[in-house]
């Protein structure tokens, strides 16, 4: 293809995807497939890879999350970034009426816009003829910082507006709020508890956490979302009400709540808070109340700013959603991946016309640090509406009868020890078999970069377990092709290729097996990196915490997690019935006279011949070593399409730098 087909056909890839983007991520009304999606953007993809210098900024592709910043620069706003005031009951809101009447010198009633006040982070978006440039936090309201990169992830903000209008501004600034789905949440906060980080205490802690992440590739896989409400500076463009601007927003492609509405006076306002307040509770988001806007823009100048507000709008605050109740029973709950969580049981309470007798304690820590006992009185809230939580506990109210408590020993449900490794806020069952975490441990061990047994989906492991077939890991070897034809969907032939599936994993190299095991903080490359020192699986079972410490890139957290996988006799034993049905296990073969013997290699940017783990893999063969990080012991870095701080800490430290194809040809030779 020439460059100027090229260049057409691109243009009407972006279009089409940023038209089926806006479809599915603003209109919720999606007319096409996500198979039809995915084809044209790997069009796109393969276009703009042949032709790199035709690659924008707002194409579709440009999405994903880019290399590490070292911090965020600031930049001031061109028109402040407010705060509102707030008004608590609708006593206080009759009351800005009133004032903005009197300022006004006016006794008519006032055009009010009524919208949903979201619980998440002011951002303001700016875009040059229509492409998205900028991206600042509201920072202290006259100077944000630029997260642009961040923002740029949100598939909800369009990289360019989709008007083709001739009056579209030059400049356009546009505000909203970005938030964390509160059916999304619940999902963040186990998956940071089973890796043994903080949990986040609400959604919007959730969605601003997200946003001031150096790294965009971490923003880029979590769903954050965003409203826009509002307008900052607009050059070659005008509205008279509030209102028209949101409507304008939509047509350009932005995402607007679909709950904003126009009152006249404020009696019809407040009816409107009423009801929003009413429907609060069915909102995937969180909203701690409503705001009130004088629809008219002209009014809104007439009114003008005070030093931190606006006196043309006030957020109407509604009830905090918290309520006291008494703790009756405090239990350890084992989630998916061993974490052991600590769940009260309380007196019923309702919060939000919900009735509430289960709330979460997070962790020993929280705890501890809030001091929570059976029988204690206790404040209770909904947090993100979704997850019920012990906010504090009322020590007027103790009599002394008064228990305190600590996670067991052992599992509740298999018996096997806990163990709280250092550095983690979160006690674990070590048993890879626990019923409680079967599911996603097959998974796991099934997984491509594991065992690598082709079929082994979702459902599948869920039909097995949930049949008793399947009651402990090693049990997948000895499952027959009646058994699979048995379960739902699956006919002779696909049960036929899931046991030669199977089979064919039974022959597996030391570091897949390793990885397959799921051993806290035992990735890919981790596995590798013990497979080559220590050649086999009984030396790594015999291992003490203080020889796996000496093992380059191994620190105390890691050492301790294989330790005490190791001397889990539970473990062990999955692991002697894996080898009795025909597991066999290669040792890492290495070729120790070869160019890369002893060298140790760090990957920064994108490789195009390599993935990122075959490239590790093929150091790590030639008797060279893969690290991860630049340090005066590595002796080169290789370098693809967008490398991160890696390549910079590496020529400072004056460490050779190879291109990929000086490493591939360097492999060749």
């Amino acid at each position: 293809m020439k460059k100027k087909e090229a260049q057409k056909r691109i243009q009407k890839l972006r279009d089409q995807l940023n038209y089926h983007n806006y479809r599915y991520y603003v209109l919720d009304d999606p007319e096409i497939s996500d198979a039809e999606y995915d084809k044209l953007f790997r069009g796109l993809q393969s276009l703009e890879e042949q032709f790199p210098h035709l690659v924008t900024s707002d194409s579709p592709t440009q999405r994903v999350g880019a290399p590490p910043l070292e911090a965020f620069r600031t930049v001031e706003h061109k028109i402040p970034m407010l705060s509102l005031d707030n008004a608590f009951g609708y006593d206080e809101a009759r009351e800005f009426d009133a004032r903005v009447k009197r300022l006004l010198g006016n006794t008519d009633d006032i055009e009010y816009a009524v919208e949903p006040k979201i619980d998440g982070v002011a951002v303001e978006l700016v875009y040059e003829r229509g492409v998205f440039t900028l991206g600042l936090t509201r920072g202290d309201g006259y100077v944000g910082e630029d997260i642009t990169l961040n923002l740029k992830t949100i598939k909800s903000i369009p990289l360019k507006l989709l008007s083709n209008d001739s009056t579209m501004p030059e400049r356009l600034e546009v505000r909203g709020e970005v938030y964390y789905p509160t059916s999304k949440f619940k999902k963040l906060n186990e998956e940071r508890q089973a890796k043994g980080e903080s949990t986040f205490a609400n959604p919007r802690n959730a969605a601003a956490g997200t946003l001031r992440q150096l790294d965009s590739g971490i923003t880029a896989e979590r769903p954050l979302d965003i409203f826009v409400h509002g307008r900052g500076q607009i050059t070659g463009y005008e509205f008279k009400s509030h209102f028209e601007a949101l409507e304008a927003f939509k047509k350009w492609g932005f995402r607007v709540n679909p709950y904003i509405t126009v009152c006249n006076g404020i009696e019809a306002v407040i009816e409107r808070c009423t009801e929003i307040a009413e429907f609060r509770e069915e909102l995937d988001y969180e909203i701690d109340g409503a705001v009130i806007k004088v629809n008219n823009l002209a009014l809104q100048g007439d009114l003008g700013m005070r030093t931190r507000s606006p006196r043309w709008a006030v957020a109407l605050k509604f009830e905090a959603k918290q309520e006291v109740t008494q703790i009756l029973e405090i239990k350890a709950q084992v989630g998916r991946t061993g974490a052991l969580t600590p769940v009260a049981t309380m007196k019923p309470v309702k919060i939000g016309g919900v009735e509430i007798t289960r709330a979460t304690l997070h962790n020993q820590d929280e705890v501890d640090r809030k001091d929570v006992r059976v029988g204690d009185w206790v404040v209770v809230q909904r947090a993100g509406d979704v997850i019920p939580e012990v906010v504090k506990v009322i020590e007027s109210r103790r009599t002394g009868d008064e228990k305190k408590y600590h996670l067991p020993d052992t599992c509740p449900v298999c018996g096997s020890r806990v163990v709280r490794i250092e550095g983690e806020a979160v006690h674990r069952c070590q048993n890879l078999s626990c019923p409680a975490q079967l599911k996603e441990g097959i998974r796991h061990f099934a997984s491509k970069g594991a065992m690598d047994i082709e079929g082994f989906g979702e459902r599948l492991v869920d039909q097995l377990v949930e049949k008793g077939l399947v009651k402990n890991i090693a049990d997948i070897y000895s499952l027959t092709k009646d058994q699979f034809v048995g379960l739902e969907r699956m006919a002779e032939k696909s049960a036929q290729n899931i046991i030669d599936a199977i089979e064919a994993s039974k022959k597996v190299d030391l570091a897949r097996f390793l990885y397959a095991l799921g051993v806290r903080f035992v990735g890919e490359h981790v596995s590798r990196v013990l497979a080559r020192e220590f050649g086999t699986l009984e030396n790594l079972k015999k291992a003490s915490i203080e020889r796996l410490q000496q093992v380059y890139e191994i620190g105390p957290q890691v050492a301790e997690s294989v330790h005490e996988f190791f001397s889990e006799k539970h473990n062990l034993e999955t692991i002697d019935r894996l080898l009795k049905a025909g597991v066999k296990i290669k040792e890492p073969a290495v070729l120790e006279d070869s160019k890369l013997a002893g060298k140790t290699f760090v990957f920064t940017g994108s490789l195009e011949q390599f993935t990122r783990s075959d490239a590790e893999q093929t150091v790590e063969r030639l008797g060279g070593r893969a690290a991860s990080s630049v340090s005066g012991s590595t002796d080169f870095v290789v370098v693809g399409a967008g490398p991160g701080s890696k390549a910079e800490k590496a020529r400072e430290l004056g460490i050779k730098i190879l291109s990929e194809k000086e490493f591939t040809q360097m492999v060749e030779d």
